[in-house]
């Protein structure tokens, strides 16, 4: 059995990017979750905070990418990505008007 972890906790930040804009118009929303979150407690914070019905959820583990600091290497951190479709009729308005 998975760790509980709070539903407020579960969701990091939406990301805004063109393709994730084209996505929202099919009703399919990307968000950054906790690595630790399984696709149920996905479901259950989406749906908790922003009072929608979640058809399905698409999560990929994403890969740091190997940065230079000068003559040094480091890698940034690795993330969990999820997409988020919703049920026909439900939209999350993340920024309006923009």
């Amino acid at each position: 059995m998975p760790k509980e972890i709070h539903p407020f906790a579960v969701m990091r930040r939406p990301i805004i990017t063109e393709k994730s804009t084209e996505l929202a118009g099919a009703g399919q929303y990307v968000f950054e979750v906790d690595p630790r979150a399984n696709k149920l407690q996905i479901k259950e914070a989406v749906e908790i905070g922003f009072n929608v019905v979640v058809r399905s959820v698409n999560t990929m583990n994403v890969r740091g990418n190997r940065r230079r600091f000068g003559r040094h290497m480091g890698t940034e951190p690795r993330w969990k990505k999820a997409v988020v479709t919703l049920a026909e009729g439900y939209e999350i308005k993340l920024f309006e008007g923009v």
